[in-house]
């Protein structure tokens, strides 16, 4: 394998964890929403990732395919005042789940930082290697 379709490797899983970031973050912002007028609370989404072939046998990235909801019923509290309280006194919240989320986030964000890592250390030794050229 070519170090430069290392770049194309790396930089594909950076891509797909920037989009993964992106959900996560949306999903933590309505992380405390409750269902408006429809009765439709915000629903948790998920990325789903695919390895995807990179050209030369043998080398793969990844790409994000689906983003998909959760469909996990929302969580129901019984609260009579709120004004989106339904005929029973429950008011309806998203289904995200906070902790969750921030386990994703970590994750989401190391495999980030590691392949932005990857790419610096392949810049680093074709650096080295070009210097070594030019030595002799």
């Amino acid at each position: 394998m070519s170090m430069f379709k290392i770049f194309n490797v790396s930089g594909s899983a950076v891509s797909a964890q920037a989009q993964r970031l992106n959900v996560v973050a949306s999903n933590l912002a309505n992380a405390d929403t409750v269902a408006g007028p429809d009765r439709s609370p915000y629903k948790a989404r998920h990325v789903v990732f695919e390895t995807t072939p990179m050209g030369d046998v043998g080398t793969a990235g990844v790409r994000v395919t689906n983003v998909k909801e959760d469909d996990t019923p929302g969580r129901r509290v019984h609260d009579p005042k709120h004004p989106q309280a339904d005929a029973e006194g429950y008011v309806t919240y998203s289904n995200v789940n906070a902790v969750e989320e921030m386990v994703n986030m970590i994750s989401a964000s190391r495999s980030y930082q590691n392949n932005v890592e990857v790419m610096n250390t392949a810049k680093s030794l074709l650096l080295k290697t070009l210097q070594m050229g030019q030595g002799s």
